[in-house]
């Protein structure tokens, strides 16, 4: 099968197609014909070799989370899928460096659902990685209905994800985003901010996707939340603040209740460009000059 690779650290010239075996399902997985993924800013520092924390194995690496699919081959014990489902979910790559910029990829039986009926797969193939953080987020602040709550980078995949589930919950979200993300922050019931500088009352909590650091802190009540963006960027907890990092986790349950979200409406999918397995190096040059309002699809 084809599938995009690397076999040493550098600049998107690295990537190449090649020619790998087709993986074979273990008990409870399944292999995935794969019809879209996503990149993600993660594949673009491990690609430089800029990850700080060491990996469970060594080059080459296909990089690639996302999925959305059809299901191409059943292992034993696996309930609930057979051949021919259309389905979405998220490889862990950095517990598994299992990677979705290919043919076919084996994931558990667990870590999918259902795709979404309602929509093509590269819009499907951005749901998995970026809904399940921003549910994930949520989940670690545990917040009550009415609850105020600042995302920074806001109208970013993941913030936008928040925002959406925000509405949803009962929560109030407030969107730090750029000016021109105004209405794009606004039409998921968000009140907009440009500046970090602006609130006049405290919030709940805070989830920083944006990578601000720990001077929002001083935004949050005594005794609420704050959620960083990766655990190296978790803050020690002052005035009873809660804080927690992101670590997102596949979970094809969770991920079922988003797809509902998103075949209703609730939940919008956004798409910046699509590229083929043999543009790889210009997805990764189009996401690194950024400002992207979307995700940047790979497809076969």
């Amino acid at each position: 099968m084809r599938a995009i690779s690397y076999d040493k650290f550098g600049g998107p010239e690295v990537l190449h197609v090649a020619e790998v075996p087709v993986p074979e399902p273990g008990p409870g997985q399944v292999r995935v014909r794969v019809a879209a993924s996503v990149v993600h800013p993660v594949d673009l520092m491990i690609r430089s070799g800029r990850f700080p924390a060491p990996l469970p194995t060594s080059l080459p690496y296909t990089p690639g989370w996302d999925v959305a699919g059809s299901v191409d081959a059943v292992g034993p014990s696996v309930d609930g899928l057979a051949i021919g489902d259309e389905v979405i979910g998220f490889s862990p790559w950095l517990r598994t460096t299992v990677g979705a910029h290919a043919e076919y990829v084996v994931l558990d039986a667990g870590w999918l659902t259902s795709a979404p009926t309602s929509v093509p797969a590269t819009e499907a193939a951005t749901l998995p990685t970026n809904g399940l953080t921003a549910v994930q987020a949520l989940d670690l602040l545990a917040l009550p209905a009415g609850s105020t709550v600042l995302v920074t980078g806001a109208a970013g995949q993941v913030g936008g994800f928040v925002l959406a589930l925000a509405r949803t919950t009962g929560l109030r979200a407030t969107g730090l985003a750029r000016a021109g993300d105004r209405e794009f922050v606004e039409s998921l019931g968000a009140t907009f901010l440009w500046s970090a500088d602006d609130p006049t009352e405290p919030f709940d909590a805070v989830i920083d996707l944006a990578v601000i650091g720990s001077s929002l802190l001083d935004l949050i009540r005594d005794g609420g939340g704050y959620v960083a963006a990766s655990p190296p960027l978790r803050p020690e907890p002052v005035r009873g603040i809660r804080t927690f990092a992101l670590e997102v986790l596949p979970d094809g349950t969770r991920l079922g209740e988003l797809v509902k979200l998103v075949t209703s409406g609730d939940i919008p999918l956004r798409v910046a460009d699509v590229y083929p397995f043999a543009d790889a190096a210009a997805a990764h040059e189009r996401l690194a000059q950024g400002g992207v309002r979307g995700s940047v699809v790979i497809v076969p």
